[in-house]
C-alpha cells in the first residue's frame, strides 16, 4: 500500500518496487492499494474510513500480512494490526527483514542484528502495554523498581555496545587489509547502484568469480573483493558491494558502515544502472544521495548503462561527463558485449591516476552528468512529460 501525501499523484513505480521486495522476501503479492491524504493520520495514518474498504479488500484476497510503502509509528501499525486482524510491516521492517534472510558471513549477520535493535529501540515508547514497573525485593518488601520500558531499553543498549564493538574490531581488520594494498599501490574499484542493476553479475564477468547472483533486490549483502587484469596487465582490486534502494534505512546505512568504507576508500566507483528500468534517474539519484552520505561523493565515477539486452541499445562508450577520460559505458553484464569497453575505461582512469596522483589534480573529483539524454539516447524517460 502507498499512500501519497499532499496533491501528488500516488507513483506507481514505488508500488511495483514494494511488490519486488515483498517477492524477494518470500510474500505472494494478492493486491495493492493507494490512498491519497493531506496528512497522515495519527492513529491510522490512512484514516478510519480508509482502513474499513482496505478492511474488506483483505478479507475478500484472504491475505494475511499487509505492506506499507512508508514507515509508520509503533503506535499506527499497533492500531491497523488490532483493526484487521493481520500483522502490519513497514517498509523499514521489509528491507530488515530481507536483510535479516540474506545476510550470510558473521559481519553481515552482526549488521543485520545491530539495524533491527536500533529500529527496535525507536520503537520502544507505547510498544508494549506492560510498561508497569517491576517490583524488588525479598517478599513484600521493596519498592516498585524499573518500568519494563527502562529495562528492555537498557538489555537493548548493552546488545548494541556490544555488537558496536564487535564491528569496530571488523572494521579494524578492514583497515589493515586496505594499508597493504596501498603499499602494494593496488588499484581500488568498487561496483556500487541501486539494487538488482547486475552489480554481481558484472563483478562475475570482471574476475572470473562465482558469487551469488540473482533476479532480486538485495542478493548481495557481503563485500566480496577479488584481483582482476586490465588489458595493460595491471591488476586491479574489485570489490561488490550492497545495493542502494530508495528510502534506505538510516539505521542500514549506520550499521553496514564497515563495509561500506570499501566504498569509501575507493579510487574508481562503477556504478551500475539498469538500462531498462524506466525510473533509472531517480534510481542514478539515490545512489548518489546515498554515496555522498557515506563520503563517496567526490571519488571518480564511470557510469555503466547495465542490461542494454533488455532494451535494445548497443553496447559503446562515451566521454561525456569523463574529463577527456571515458564516463559511460553500455553493455550487458549477462551476455559480456560491451566489457572490453568497460576495461579500456577502467585502464584509462588507472593510467591517469598514475600520472595524476597529486591532490591538486583539478578532475579528480568530476563525476558524469547524469541528466539529459546521452549518446547512447537513454534520456531520463520522464522529461517529456
Amino acid at each position: 500500500m502507498r499512500v501519497a501525501l499532499g496533491p501528488t499523484i500516488p507513483d506507481e513505480q514505488s508500488l511495483d518496487e514494494l511488490a519486488a521486495l515483498a517477492e524477494s522476501a518470500g510474500f505472494v503479492v494478492v493486491g495493492r492499494r493507494t490512498c491519497r491524504r493531506q496528512r497522515p493520520d495519527p492513529a491510522l495514518y490512512i484514516g478510519a474510513g480508509k482502513a474499513d474498504e482496505i478492511a474488506a479488500q483483505l478479507a475478500a484476497a484472504e491475505a494475511d500480512l499487509v505492506l506499507f510503502d512508508h514507515e509508520l509509528s509503533a503506535v499506527q501499525q499497533r492500531n491497523l494490526g488490532e483493526r484487521w486482524g493481520v500483522p502490519v510491516l513497514d517498509r523499514t521492517e521489509l528491507i530488515l527483514d530481507i536483510f535479516g534472510r540474506r545476510a550470510r558471513s558473521h559481519e553481515g549477520k552482526l549488521q543485520v542484528e545491530l539495524a533491527r535493535l536500533e529500529h527496535l529501540s525507536a520503537r520502544l515508547v507505547r510498544g508494549w502495554t506492560h510498561l508497569e514497573r517491576q517490583r524488588g525485593g525479598i517478599g513484600v518488601r521493596g519498592g516498585p523498581g524499573e518500568k519494563q520500558i527502562e529495562l528492555d531499553r537498557r538489555q537493548i543498549g548493552a546488545r548494541v555496545r556490544r555488537l558496536r564493538a564487535d564491528l569496530e574490531r571488523i572494521r579494524g581488520q578492514r583497515r589493515n587489509r586496505r594499508r597493504s594494498r596501498d603499499r602494494n599501490e593496488a588499484f581500488k574499484v568498487s561496483i556500487v547502484g541501486y539494487t538488482n542493476a547486475g552489480k554481481s553479475t558484472l563483478f562475475n564477468r570482471l574476475t572470473g568469480a562465482d558469487a551469488y547472483a540473482a533476479d532480486q533486490p538485495f542478493a548481495t549483502l557481503d563485500t566480496l573483493t577479488r584481483r582482476a587484469r586490465l588489458p595493460s596487465g595491471d591488476f586491479m582490486v574489485l570489490s561488490d558491494t550492497v545495493g542502494f534502494v530508495r528510502d534506505l534505512p538510516h539505521q542500514l546505512v549506520d550499521a553496514f558502515e564497515a563495509t561500506l568504507e570499501e566504498t569509501a576508500e575507493a579510487d574508481l566507483l562503477l556504478h551500475v544502472v539498469d538500462a531498462s528500468a524506466p525510473d533509472r534517474m531517480d534510481q542514478i539519484a539515490q545512489v548518489e544521495r546515498v554515496l555522498a552520505e557515506i563520503g563517496a561523493g567526490d571519488i571518480p565515477v564511470i557510469l555503466v548503462h547495465n542490461k542494454i539486452d533488455r532494451c535494445g541499445h548497443e553496447a559503446g562508450t562515451s566521454r561525456e561527463g569523463g574529463c577527456g577520460r571515458i564516463g559511460r559505458v553500455a553493455l550487458s553484464a549477462a551476455t559480456g558485449d560491451g566489457i572490453d569497453g568497460l576495461l579500456a575505461a577502467i585502464a584509462e582512469h588507472r593510467a591517469a591516476r598514475r600520472t595524476s596522483s597529486s591532490p591538486g589534480d583539478p578532475d579528480a573529483g568530476r563525476r558524469p552528468v547524469t541528466s539529459g539524454p546521452d549518446e547512447f539516447g537513454m534520456s531520463d524517460p520522464r522529461a517529456s512529460r
